[in-house]
């Protein structure tokens, strides 16, 4: 539990909550505090500057302060406060809540209020104002007739401390309500980021078990966990593809392997029982047979060589149109067949960087192919270009031409566009395959062209040699 994503979002999320609610609730409450003081300083002064007036007043319509005990609690049911009255030596006159007795002394530590005979004192003169000789303002000095204290009565929820604990907790428990909510919220969010990764590990790991067709459910989204769901299947269907393609070549090497094994083993066993004589025909067809075997298992190896990046390539300087013209005059079958191959191959083409055998394979491959799909009387093409980096080389004929739905797979192994074909007329499917794995291994690409009944045009490319190649090389 504690190592699940859903508990570190959840356990992150209410971190972050509790530590942005723990600053606002320490800057908040004490920026309150300060302010509510500095607020019930400038209320206590407007009251006490009140109550005075009121006591003044009473004062000098009355001449004294006695039998003020009916004023003193009007203004203290007004004023939520209690009220205790004193003349100037300390002497209690009244008490609002009639607790302590006239007559006695008053001892506090709290500051009392003094009550003056005239008008209420003006505010305090800041420093620096002019004083008439004597240290006295032009205003006479008040005359003071008693002193009243201001109790809270009892448990008072409007004082600075009550409103204070208020606002904290207010701020406490609307921080906790929202670490809540933010928890609420992670858990199902976090179910819903989560549940897309869970699915992709059950679905690895039963991947890795064999399980090939294990596919995750996309979640259309262009997040990033959309994009791991599409790279993964993606990666599925490269497994299941690589997979399939294996059991193919398995399948298709069996059944390539198992005609010239099968014919060998009947001519043998024909002669063994007597039926045929081992004549020098019969020697030629088992020869020819075995060296059918020997061409598939070379063009296998290459192939494997090929796909694990084992194969070796012997490069070096070559007149690539010295190759082209040795290819097309060791094509006697096109001859034989009246199919004339012509030459457009520039005087000018640039020095190639090649294995010469294997791209002389690449040429024969092509041509044969030509010849074969090319009717009595038709014609091959052979021609050459320099185009930048590369010497693009195309073989092209007016045979019978690919069908388009074919087109896509003619590079496949063991892909026969014909599948009635013999192996004397189609091949056992693997030129082509080989012809593009050379390319490429040269750094070069391969194409086709075609359309039905009207012929097909390979074209494929390979490297200029460079300066620096061309120096080495000679």
């Amino acid at each position: 539990m504690i190592h699940s994503w859903r508990f570190r979002l959840l356990l992150s999320f209410a971190l972050i909550i509790l530590v942005m609610a723990g600053t606002v609730y320490f800057f908040v409450s004490r920026n309150t505090s300060d302010e509510i003081k500095q607020l019930e300083g400038i209320r206590q002064q407007l009251q006490n500057n009140r109550i005075e007036r009121m006591l003044s007043f009473y004062y000098n319509q009355n001449g004294d302060l006695n039998n003020i005990l009916a004023l003193i609690k009007e203004i203290s049911s007004t004023e939520k406060q209690r009220i205790i009255l004193t003349d100037l030596s300390g002497t209690i006159l009244a008490d609002s809540q009639e607790l302590l007795s006239n007559g006695v002394k008053y001892t506090t530590t709290i500051s009392g209020n003094k009550i003056t005979s005239g008008p209420p004192r003006p505010p305090a003169q800041e420093s620096g104002t002019p004083s008439t000789p004597g240290g006295v303002t032009g205003i006479p000095e008040p005359q003071y007739v008693g002193v009243f204290y201001l109790l809270p009565e009892g448990n008072d929820a409007s004082s600075p401390v009550g409103l204070t604990q208020r606002i904290n907790r207010f701020l406490l428990l609307g921080g906790l309500l929202a670490a809540g909510i933010a928890a609420f919220l992670t858990f199902f969010l976090s179910r819903r980021i989560i549940a897309p990764v869970r699915s992709l590990t059950i679905a690895a790991k039963r991947l890795g078990q064999g399980d090939l067709s294990q596919r995750v459910k996309p979640t259309g989204g262009r997040d990033e966990i959309g994009q791991l769901t599409e790279t993964f299947n993606a990666m599925a269907d490269g497994f299941e593809r690589n997979e399939q393609l294996r059991r193919d070549i398995v399948a298709d090497s069996a059944h390539e392997l198992r005609t010239p094994v099968s014919n060998i083993r009947g001519y043998l066993e024909a002669i063994s029982d007597g039926i045929i004589r081992p004549d020098k025909e019969k020697i030629k067809l088992l020869y020819e047979e075995t060296m059918q075997l020997s061409r598939l298992i070379e063009d296998l190896q290459d192939l494997t060589l090929s796909d694990t990046g084992d194969l070796k390539l012997s490069t070096q300087i070559e007149n690539i149109s010295e190759l082209i013209n040795h290819a097309i005059a060791m094509q006697v079958q096109a001859g034989v067949k009246g199919i004339s191959i012509i030459k457009n191959i520039p005087e000018n083409l640039p020095l190639v960087y090649i294995d010469r055998q294997r791209i002389n394979e690449v040429l024969r491959n092509l041509l044969d192919n030509a010849v074969v799909h090319t009717d009595k009387g038709g014609s091959i093409t052979v021609s050459a270009l320099h185009d930048d980096t590369q010497v693009k080389i195309t073989v092209s004929d007016t045979g019978e031409g690919i069908p388009q739905k074919d087109l896509d797979n003619i590079f496949e192994r063991f892909y026969r566009v014909d599948k009635s074909r013999t192996r004397s007329t189609g091949g056992h499917g693997l030129g082509l395959t080989i012809a593009k794995r050379l390319v490429e291994a040269h750094g070069g690409s391969i194409e086709v062209r075609s359309e039905l009944g009207d012929g097909s045009a390979f074209t494929f490319s390979i490297p200029v040699a460079t300066n620096t190649q061309i120096k080495e090389g000679v």
